[in-house]
């Protein structure tokens, strides 16, 4: 499977570092935004060419699919771009800043039928996947899922501590984890949503607080709180409150509602969700079929996403 990769952020550097572990996987292109970076990056993990051109790193012969981190207002045409230059591709999170963009993409993998798929990462943990075999199962019963997604990012700067010229999205990137893993553990359409939003910052051009709630149609619920104000570690926590008990998740760790362990039977080949989720992209791809959390099955997230944003601002 050869692969462009573009971009040389954090999340491109996590994708680097799980595709180490997929035998077949191997990336002949690094697509950066800058050589200073392009080269770096590429020295470090073996990738034998980088470039600042997409076009460029997707006319080099052989190449399957394309591997997207780059940042989130290019999404959209990149993936389209890749598709007309016919490979496949996995975008990460959010595949665009709005639903037209998402319904662009989608559009465009209807007309090409190439694998178009989103990195929707929380579905591939294993303990959000055990937990949704046992929901499936029916050994679990989900009344409410809460969320916190919590950062200090005041000014405009990447993981790593890097300047950028873009701004990230409490609704268009963090909640769209949330939002997508609540429709996909309920298996329910959402039929209501409510949302408020905090000051826009001055300096990053977004609000810096959010609060979500979303109902299906059974009457489970979803709360999440978002934030870019709080101080202390970084990330996101889920809390599933079942009837038969609470489980709180973050990344591979899972406690019940006292903080207690809770050893989940996990069988899979890696426990890292990247790995899992970039597997399932290329086993699609040779399979020629459609994967979890394709581009066309994620767009029910971007609608939410809208009508929420919509509520928000009115």
């Amino acid at each position: 499977m050869n692969i462009v990769l573009a971009g040389a952020g954090s999340i491109a550097r996590k994708h680097l570092s799980s595709l180490k572990n997929i035998p077949y996987a191997k990336v002949v292109s690094l697509v950066a935004g800058n050589e200073a970076e392009a080269k770096e990056v590429a020295a470090a993990n073996d990738i034998p060419h980088w470039t600042l051109d997409l076009a460029e790193a997707l006319a080099i012969p052989g190449v399957d699919c394309a591997i997207l981190c780059t940042p989130t207002p290019m999404h959209a045409d990149q993936a389209v771009q890749v598709m007309k230059a016919g490979k496949h591709v996995l975008v990460e999170i959010p595949m665009g800043m709005s639903l037209e963009e998402s319904r662009m993409i989608c559009e465009v993998q209807k007309e090409t039928d190439l694998t178009a798929m989103v990195a929707h990462t929380r579905r591939f943990n294993p303990p959000h996947q055990w937990i949704h075999q046992q929901l499936k199962e029916g050994k679990l019963h989900l009344h409410h899922l809460v969320v916190e997604t919590l950062f200090h990012r005041r000014t405009n700067k990447s993981a790593l501590g890097v300047e950028r010229n873009w701004s990230d999205h409490l609704l268009w990137h963090h909640a769209c984890h949330s939002v997508d893993l609540f429709a996909w553990q309920t298996g329910e359409p959402i039929i209501k949503r409510w949302a408020q939003q905090g000051p826009v910052s001055k300096i990053i051009g977004v609000p810096l607080d959010m609060t979500i709630g979303l109902k299906s149609t059974s009457n489970k619920l979803c709360t999440v709180a978002l934030s870019f104000n709080n101080e202390g570690p970084l990330g996101s926590w889920f809390r599933y409150i079942c009837e038969e008990g609470t489980f709180k998740v973050r990344y591979n760790d899972m406690t019940n509602g006292w903080d207690k362990p809770v050893d989940y039977d996990w069988q899979g080949v890696s426990d890292n969700g990247i790995e899992l989720q970039d597997r399932e992209f290329f086993e699609a791809i040779k399979e020629k079929r459609t994967p979890e959390a394709s581009a066309d099955s994620c767009f029910i997230t971007m609608e939410n996403l809208h009508k929420l944003e919509y509520v928000a601002h009115n």
